[in-house]
């Protein structure tokens, strides 16, 4: 029987690479996205049957984060009308450490449908794609936690596992993916200043400054609240500072080095917008 996935998020960091990833395999996708035909949206049920018509495999991510107020809901709403619609395999991208986001992945565990659960520690992309970039643009970053260190994982590696799941047999597995070191924020800056030539100042700052600056700036409440979330409840924890070979063991394969992610997205100019890439 022939596979047709959607992809949740298929514009977003690991969706839009999941889709390509599928594409280049010659498989049917359907990108889920508000601006997508039929549209998915998280906020808007009425569309989601539309969506799952003739899908029989679903890669979902939810925005901004599994751990935030109503997710959950979202989850359960979801896999009921996965169901109803005939879906045989579900693939969730979760959160490493976050406690409210395993209760997301305890509603997929019990569907009674496929499953494998993506649990994924901090993106090495959220310095060149999120909002730490434009702090990295301004050359001062200033951040929490100073010492809290972090495995952070390539969302091409992410991409690359999901793939591996939605294609092959990983039913009932969990993944936790990080990349092969940890590193505090002041490392990752040093390592991107290094390599941009951008001269960026580290300045640790208290987690209420932070939240206040994110105000300033008019960040959406959501992604404050998360912030604020990440920084107390995940960031440093015990547990969650841990580097896993899961990445390898699917892809038989090293995780990818922050370095290599650093070296690849200078390429990109991204942190050197000002300079033509040849």
């Amino acid at each position: 029987m022939s596979t047709k996935t959607l992809v949740i998020g298929g514009t977003g960091k690991t969706g839009r690479k999941v889709v390509a990833k599928l594409q280049a395999l010659g498989e049917e996708v359907r990108i889920g996205s508000r601006n997508g035909f039929p549209a998915f949206d998280w906020q808007d049920q009425s569309g989601w049957s539309d969506a799952l018509q003739g899908i029989t495999q679903v890669y979902i991510t939810f925005q901004p984060d599994l751990a935030v107020p109503g997710a959950l809901d979202a989850i359960e709403g979801l896999v009921k009308e996965a169901k109803k619609s005939g879906v045989q395999k579900l693939v969730l991208l979760s959160g490493k450490g976050e406690r409210e986001a395993e209760l997301c992945e305890q509603v997929v565990i019990h569907s009674g449908l496929d499953y494998t659960i993506v649990r994924a520690s901090w993106f090495m992309e959220n310095f060149s794609e999120s909002f730490f970039l434009d702090p990295i643009l301004a050359g001062h970053v200033a951040l929490p936690k100073p010492e809290a260190k972090v495995p952070y994982v390539s969302t091409d590696d992410i991409a690359e596992v999901v793939v591996k799941a939605l294609t092959e047999d990983h039913n009932g597995q969990l993944y936790e993916l990080t990349g092969a070191e940890l590193l505090t924020f002041e490392q990752v800056i040093n390592k991107i200043d290094e390599a941009s030539g951008r001269n960026i100042a580290f300045t640790p700052i208290s987690l209420s400054a932070y939240v206040t600056m994110l105000e300033e700036h008019q960040v959406p409440k959501d992604y404050i609240w998360l912030i604020n979330y990440l920084f107390t409840e995940v960031l440093g924890t015990e547990g969650n500072d841990v580097v896993t070979q899961d990445i390898e063991k699917v892809l038989n394969r090293p995780a990818t080095s922050f370095d290599q992610y650093v070296k690849n997205t200078v390429k990109t100019g991204v942190w050197n917008p000002e300079v033509t890439v040849q």
